[in-house]
């Protein structure tokens, strides 16, 4: 047997059993105490985190999750997955960001010099671009945790109206426009709402829930009941055709004519007016909304805002 696959074979066993002795690998194995001892080296240099102590009731203890074993990737494969995780370039906080830059490292050392040199040439034309974001969002993993983990959080939230409390039960993350957002069901509003990860300032609670919420995936996918239906018509021009099928929530939504103009006809929720009302006044003239009266209301207030703060001279 090589030594490379003796290696490996050892990597499986010992990710698995956690805690283990030399003289267990050894007759497991069938190899001396001193052989393993080396391999116990080249495991650690290899990147599996052990932990060794010494004295007569010593041993070896895996500190980190469960290994897998080694996966074959084709060149192309792995220059691919190490540009996917460029699409993070941006972003100022990750919810895995240790995690994210140790694969890139690891998958960029296991290329070839040549392979290494196209990734090199490769990353001066091509980036997944957006924003260059210095916010902080230091919750990010606690948020991510308890969508996982099926609880409620309540906490403290930084808005226009100034820093409030809110309790909800958190749907999942998702990046766009380099920012990080956090669809969840307000349990005192008793309607979805969608929030900026990053204005999060503290959790003052985590609680346990048994009820069974939506998901990230299925908030995406519409599949969630509205609750306080309300129906948005608005004609578009091929500019607001454009700006309106660029956004997530409203792709398909967006109707579009043989002439490139077009419009949007569905129900939506009601919650949903306070945060589609400032994409429909950046739209201007490329967006008259038809329906509803409230969403027409948001909009003149807005700019009645702004002319009173520009009066004519």
């Amino acid at each position: 047997m090589s030594k490379a696959q003796r290696l490996l074979d050892i990597l499986m066993f010992v990710s698995a059993k956690k805690k283990f002795t030399a003289q267990e690998i050894a007759d497991e194995f069938k190899i001396s105490i001193r052989t393993v001892h080396r391999y116990m080296l080249d495991l650690s240099d290899m990147g599996l985190p052990i932990y060794a102590e010494q004295g007569r009731n010593g041993g070896y203890t895996v500190l980190s999750s469960r290994m897998i074993p080694p996966i074959l990737f084709t060149e192309e494969e792995a220059v691919s997955i190490f540009f996917a995780f460029q699409a993070f370039n941006y972003y100022r906080d990750l919810p895995f960001e240790t995690e994210i830059h140790s694969v890139s490292h690891k998958l960029y050392s296991s290329l070839q010099k040549e392979a290494q040199q196209k990734v090199d040439k490769l990353q001066s034309y091509v980036a997944f671009w957006s924003p260059k974001r210095s916010i902080e969002t230091p919750l990010l993993k606690d948020v991510l945790k308890a969508a996982i983990d099926n609880k409620h959080i309540r906490f403290q939230y930084a808005s226009k109206k100034g820093t409030t409390i809110k309790y909800v039960h958190p749907f999942g993350v998702y990046a766009q426009d380099g920012l990080w957002y956090m669809p969840a069901f307000d349990l005192t509003k008793e309607k979805i709402l969608l929030f900026r990860v990053d204005r999060i300032h503290a959790i003052t609670e985590f609680e346990n829930n048994s009820k069974e919420f939506l998901n990230l995936q299925q908030w995406f996918s519409n599949t969630y009941e509205i609750n306080h239906p309300i129906r948005l018509h608005v004609q578009l021009t091929s500019e607001g055709v454009r700006q309106c099928k660029s956004v997530l929530s409203f792709e398909g939504l967006v109707i579009t004519k043989e002439d490139g103009s077009g419009y949007i006809d569905s129900l939506i929720d009601e919650g949903e007016l306070h945060f589609i009302s400032s994409l429909f006044y950046r739209l201007g003239v490329h967006a008259k909304i038809l329906e509803p009266q409230a969403l027409i209301e948001k909009l003149r207030q807005h700019a009645n805002d702004i002319l009173t703060m520009y009066p004519q001279m």
